[in-house]
Formats: structure tokens, C-alpha cells, sequence
């Protein structure tokens, strides 16, 4: 009997140990639809990565229930997300506008895009276009400055609306050169490149999609230059800003993964791989890049807090020069 009770204890004392260990916390997550909050309205470019990825999380994490949420430049989505239980049953699709325009620019934010979230993963990262209608005199970058500074007011561009990153952008543009460019904010980048195609107005700042460069390609619009550090994989013909003359114009938008802060570390580190081996497949990433998108398939959680760290960083000094205020 003594030997029986030993051998009890000792196999409890293994349930426990092992019920405490990541790989079998793991195990039993997740156990049921996880929700994946985008906080925007449908068909933008954040359910173009979102909806193709989920898909792809299938095999690994069962169903994602994805959950357009907008309102707010984003921030009531995130807000939803950073206020849910740390269970990774929860997870949101962030990016620039959320988790760093609004939290730098509004007095007040209902969450610390550091503190109230943990960042899984950067997906995508994507540049913001210049460009112009093909009316408009200039074929370059720096004939269109020269072309702004000859006409002080004259010039205007729109954008997605006030505080948008195609909003920032432009005032980057403006900082930069010194030129006179008016701002027309818009209800959504769609209604900008409509009235950019009619002409009604001579300039966007947009972000770089199939639709624009399929736009350009077909000479509806003439691409300038893109806001990235390079040149994009889905157009190569198109300079940086930094080729075209104005090394200082670097502006990304991005989309990653997070979720609410205290999630289990375990949790965090199997969404982490089961996203890195989604987006290791060859035909996800053609998807992105038809779409004008550049795919980050092997950002860790490290990587993507140190991402996001350093985007606040850079836009906070910018945005508070050109006084921005949300509220």
C-alpha cells in the first residue's frame, strides 16, 4: 500500500508539473473560435491582410472569427481588444493609425498601445504614394516641389481624412520642402482617388495598393514616388522619395497582430509560429504583394514590439511640430 500511494503521488505530482509547463497550457488553446477584431470598416486594406490570414491560421489555430469593428481612426477596435480578457481568445489587427497616430495626437487614449497590448507580429508593411493627376505639369518628385513653391496655395492634395498616416505624410512632404500644399481631408482614401481620376482635385497621398498602381499603369494617375526606404517589390519602376531627392520622406503603414497585455507567453509564442509558417507560404505572400503590400514573414513578437516602439518614436517628435489634435 505504501509503494501504491507512492507511485499516486508521484504520478499527481507529473500531471502537475506538466500542467504547468507552456507546451501543455499549449496544447488545450485553443479550445474554441478565436475573434479577430479589425477596426476599420470591410473592404480596405486591412481586411485584405486580415480575411487571407485568418484563412491561413485555419489548419493551425481552428477558427477566426473576424470582426470589423471601426470607428474612431481605429481606436475603438483597439480599445475592445486592450480591455478583453488576456485568454488569446481575442486579437487585433493594428496598425499605424491605432497604435500610433491616435495614441500621440488625441489628449486622450482608452489604451497604451505598449501597455495595454502585446505585440505577436508585423505582417505586411506598406508605403504611402505621391501622386498627381496626369494634368498636372510635373514628372518627378522635385518638379513637383519646384512646381509647389512656384505656386504657394495654388497646389492641394488629399488624403483619408485628418490624422490618417496619408494625412501625416503629406505634412512630412510639406515640413521637408517648405512648399504651400492645402490639405483636403477626405472620408476614406477611395473618394480621394475617385476625385483624383475625375481631376476635381490635382494630388493624393495614398497608400500603395493594386488599385492605384493599376491606376498609374494605366495612365488614370501618375505615381511619383513611394514613402518606403526603397523601392516596392509590386512597383519596381516607381523611386522612394529618398531616390527622387528627399531622403527624409520615409512614412510606412503597417499591419500586424496583437493581443491584449498579460496574455500567457505560451499563448503568444503559438500564434507567433503558426503565423510565421502562414506567411512562409509562397502564394500568401503573392497575394500581398499583388496588393501592393511588402509580407514580413519572420517577425517575432520581439521584433514587432521593437517595430512598433520605434514608429512612435519617430512619428511623436512630427506630429507634435505640426500640432495634430484628435480630439
Amino acid at each position: 500500500m505504501v509503494q501504491r500511494r507512492d507511485v499516486l503521488a508521484l504520478g499527481l505530482a507529473t500531471l502537475s508539473a506538466r500542467a504547468l509547463t507552456p507546451a501543455f497550457a499549449q496544447s488545450r488553446y485553443p479550445e474554441r473560435p478565436i475573434r479577430l477584431v479589425i477596426p476599420f470598416p470591410p473592404g480596405g486594406v486591412y481586411d485584405a491582410v486580415g480575411r487571407p490570414w485568418a484563412e491561413r491560421m485555419k489548419t493551425a489555430l481552428g477558427t477566426i472569427i473576424v470582426e470589423n469593428q471601426g470607428g474612431a481612426g481605429g481606436s475603438l477596435g483597439a480599445a475592445t481588444v486592450a480591455r478583453a480578457q488576456p485568454d488569446g481568445y481575442s486579437l487585433l489587427l493594428g496598425g499605424i493609425g491605432p497604435l500610433v497616430i491616435n495614441p500621440i495626437a488625441a489628449s486622450r487614449t482608452p489604451y497604451d498601445p505598449l501597455k495595454d497590448l502585446e505585440a505577436i507580429s508585423i505582417l505586411v508593411v506598406t508605403a504611402f504614394s505621391i501622386a498627381v493627376h496626369p494634368s498636372l505639369p510635373v514628372q518627378s518628385l522635385k518638379e513637383l516641389v519646384d512646381y509647389a513653391r512656384s505656386n504657394p496655395g495654388k497646389l492641394s492634395y488629399g488624403s483619408a481624412g485628418v490624422g490618417s498616416g496619408n494625412h501625416l505624410t503629406g505634412e512630412l512632404l510639406k515640413s521637408l520642402t517648405g512648399a504651400d500644399i492645402v490639405h483636403v481631408p477626405y472620408r476614406g482614401a477611395g473618394l480621394a482617388i475617385t476625385d483624383l481620376v475625375g481631376g476635381q482635385i490635382p494630388m493624393i497621398m495614398a497608400n500603395v495598393t493594386g488599385q492605384v498602381i493599376e491606376l498609374h499603369r494605366s495612365g488614370k494617375l501618375r505615381l511619383l514616388a513611394v514613402s518606403s526606404p526603397d523601392r516596392l517589390i509590386a512597383a519596381p519602376d516607381i523611386p522612394s522619395a529618398g531616390e527622387a531627392g528627399l531622403p527624409g520622406l520615409i512614412s510606412r503603414n503597417f499591419i500586424g497582430v496583437l493581443a491584449p497585455a498579460r496574455t500567457p507567453s505560451a499563448i503568444v509564442a503559438q500564434i507567433s509560429q503558426a503565423t510565421q509558417i502562414a506567411m512562409a507560404d509562397r502564394e500568401l505572400q503573392q497575394i500581398f504583394v499583388a496588393s501592393g503590400l511588402e509580407p514580413s514573414p519572420d517577425s517575432s513578437p520581439e521584433q514587432a514590439r521593437r517595430f512598433l516602439e520605434e514608429e512612435i518614436a519617430r512619428w511623436t517628435p512630427i506630429i507634435k511640430a505640426i500640432g495634430l489634435k484628435l480630439d
